[in-house]
């Protein structure tokens, strides 16, 4: 690939949002030792990558491999978190470049979140828990939900008015208007005290929480702040039952494929696409917070 030129989306600055990213031309890498050269077919975008000005998860076909590399060969389909070559795993031909870049970062969250916090098997023998879901229509949320249901969970779920109807068509027993009342105490219709809150919205305080959950309840935060850390921590002092869980990702190649053959019953939902020549318009999306589902960028 010497020589050879491709087109790139670069920051040169932190800030300035859409209008820092340049649209250049860029020499095309070599890969090095224990490295892969992925021609991006797709990109998705999740809410940190524009704070971090830095997409990691994409989807693409292997054109080179560096010395070392015996896992993957060139012309193979892939799905990769760019941090790590063992993130790294085949697309299933059945799954789309955009649902496989889709999966990564969001499927893999919400997979943690159920399976080592909350205590998932997601293999059919879970007894029921009820399950709590907010912000069910966004990137994690909505995959939350459909996990839950693949451990048998009973989920109830929050999100804004115009994404009821999609949260229930994913599975969701039951779905609160987070801008009604009900919805802003997360108070279950039916009475449901929950076993595990996946929290994937802004910062809520414990006292919202805490009415609602079971004995032994768990509020799983996707992304914690310090009050989240500090609430653990006095729980842990204090020895109670009930629980906050600050979820620090640890991404498994295992649990991607897991996803990825689970393609068939996971719907990913697309809010938008954009081609990588209007990049800045993605970034902008993403920044705007109110996207359904996730933002994909494809060549």
């Amino acid at each position: 690939m010497a020589g050879k030129l491709m087109q790139a989306v670069l920051y040169d600055c932190y800030g300035g949002g859409p209008a820092g990213l340049k649209h250049v031309e860029v020499p095309v890498p070599t890969p090095s030792k224990g490295e892969v050269l992925v021609k991006l077919e797709a990109a998705s975008i999740n809410p940190a990558d524009w704070k971090i000005q830095k997409v990691t998860d994409v989807a693409g076909e292997v054109l080179e491999v560096g010395p070392g590399v015996e896992n993957f060969k060139a012309g193979e389909k892939v799905v990769a978190m760019l941090s790590s070559l063992s993130l790294t795993v085949p697309r299933p031909p059945e799954v789309s470049a955009a649902e496989g870049a889709a999966l990564c970062i969001a499927g893999l969250t919400a997979h943690q979140a159920l399976t080592q916090s909350a205590g998932l098997k997601l293999d059919g023998t879970d007894p029921q828990m009820n399950i709590l879901i907010t912000a069910a229509s966004g990137g994690v949320g909505h995959y939350a939900v459909q996990l839950a249901k693949l451990g048998n969970a009973h989920v109830t779920a929050t999100c804004g008015a115009r994404n009821v109807d999609l949260v229930k068509s994913l599975g969701a027993d039951e779905v609160l208007d987070y801008q009604t009342p009900e919805g802003a105490a997360l108070k279950s219709p039916s009475g449901q005290k929950y076993d595990a809150v996946i929290h994937c919205a802004s910062s809520a305080p414990w006292s919202t929480f805490e009415p609602h959950l079971s004995a032994k309840g768990k509020v799983i935060d996707i992304t914690p702040g310090p009050g989240a850390f500090a609430t653990y921590a006095l729980k842990k002092l204090t020895f109670s039952k009930k629980q906050m869980v600050p979820l620090l990702l640890n991404p498994k190649g295992e649990n991607l494929d897991f996803l990825l053959t689970k393609e068939g019953k996971l719907k990913t939902v697309i809010d938008s696409k954009y081609p990588l020549s209007k990049a800045e318009d993605a970034w902008a999306k993403s920044i705007d917070g109110h996207a359904t589902g996730k933002i994909i960028i494809e060549r």
